[in-house]
C-alpha cells in the first residue's frame, strides 16, 4: 500500500497530476458519459445527449433495461471483489457520471479503507466527482482526467501512483466502455498495456454490449456512431478473447454471461430476456 507518510493527508495536498482540468464542454455533441447518465434518469445530461440516446432507443427500445442492468452487475461485481475477493485497491476507468451508490461507496462499505481511483475524459464527469464524491477518511478517492486510449498516461499518472499502489493487487473496471474502442483502435492493446501493469492477484471487471440476442442492437450502434460516438457491439467469444483470453486471465465463475446473470442476488427483481439486457460482464483474476 503506499507509503505511511501519505496517511491522513488531505487530498487537496498531496501531489496531483498538473494537467488542468478541460475548461470547456461540448453540450453540442454527446458524450457516452452523459448519454449513460440519461439512460439511468439522471440529470446531467444535454440536449444531444438525449437526442442520441432517444435514437438508440428507437432502434434498440430496451437500452435503458440494458443499462441498468449494467450498473447492477458493476455493483455485484465490485462487491464480490471487496467482501470475497479481498480486493482494496480499484482502477475504475470510463466511470462515468456518479450514480450513487457508486464503486467507493459499495467498496468502502466493505472495507473503509480501500483506495479507489477514478478516471474519465468527459470534463462533467471530472466536476460531479470531485465535487460530490466523499471517501471514507480512513481511504482514499481521486480522480483523474484522462483517456482510455493512453492506458500509459493513466497507469504512470502521478495521481493513481500516489492512490494506488501497484506492488498489492488491484481490481481494474472496464464497464461499458470497451464497446466505445473499435477494432481499429486496438482494444485489445489497450487492455494488455493495463493488465500488464498489475501485479498477480489483481481482477479485471469488464462488460460490453452484444448483438447475438437482438439484432436491432446493430443499428443502434450506427446510429449512434452517426451522432459522432464510435461504438462496436462484440460476440462473447469476442469480448472473452478480447479481454480475457489473450491477457492470460483467469476467469471467475461463472465467466463471460449476460450481466443480469452474473450472481444474481435473490432480493434483485427478475431477471429481464437475454434480447432486453444484450450485454455480457465477467470478472476475471492475474495469476
Amino acid at each position: 500500500m503506499p507509503s505511511p507518510r501519505e496517511e491522513g493527508t488531505p487530498d487537496s495536498e498531496r501531489p496531483v497530476d498538473p494537467e488542468p482540468l478541460s475548461p470547456l464542454v461540448d453540450a453540442a455533441h454527446p458524450s457516452s458519459a452523459r448519454v449513460y447518465d440519461y439512460l439511468l434518469g439522471g440529470k446531467d445530461n444535454f440536449a444531444a445527449d438525449r437526442v442520441a440516446a432517444d435514437r438508440i432507443a428507437e432502434s434498440f427500445p430496451a437500452i435503458r433495461v440494458g443499462a441498468q442492468e449494467n450498473r447492477r452487475f458493476l455493483l455485484r461485481g465490485v462487491r464480490y471483489l471487496a467482501a470475497e475477493a479481498g480486493i482494496r485497491q480499484f482502477l475504475d476507468v470510463g466511470t462515468g457520471i456518479p450514480t450513487s451508490p457508486n464503486v467507493h461507496e459499495v467498496v468502502q462499505a466493505i472495507t473503509p479503507e480501500a483506495r479507489i481511483a477514478y478516471v474519465d475524459n468527459d470534463p462533467i464527469v471530472l466536476v460531479h466527482a470531485r465535487a460530490l464524491m466523499v471517501s471514507d477518511p480512513r481511504g482514499r478517492v481521486g480522480y483523474l482526467d484522462a483517456d482510455l486510449r493512453d492506458p500509459g498516461s493513466i497507469i504512470g499518472s502521478r495521481l493513481v501512483r500516489d492512490i494506488l499502489d501497484f506492488d498489492e493487487p488491484i481490481a481494474l473496471v472496464l464497464s461499458a466502455i470497451l464497446h466505445f474502442i473499435p477494432d481499429e483502435q486496438d482494444p485489445g492493446g489497450i487492455v494488455r498495456a493495463f493488465v500488464a501493469a498489475l501485479p498477480p492477484g489483481s481482477y479485471v471487471l469488464a462488460t460490453h454490449v452484444t448483438p447475438e440476442h437482438d439484432p436491432r442492437l446493430r443499428p443502434a450502434s450506427a446510429g449512434y456512431r452517426d451522432d459522432g460516438v464510435r461504438t462496436q457491439a462484440r460476440t462473447a467469444a469476442e469480448f472473452e478473447r478480447l479481454v480475457f483470453t489473450d491477457q492470460g486471465l483467469d476467469l471467475v465463475s461463472p465467466g463471460v454471461v449476460l450481466v443480469s446473470r452474473w450472481r444474481r442476488g435473490a432480493d434483485e427483481p427478475p431477471a429481464p430476456t437475454p434480447a432486453e439486457v444484450s450485454a455480457y460482464g465477467a470478472l476475471a483474476v492475474r495469476n
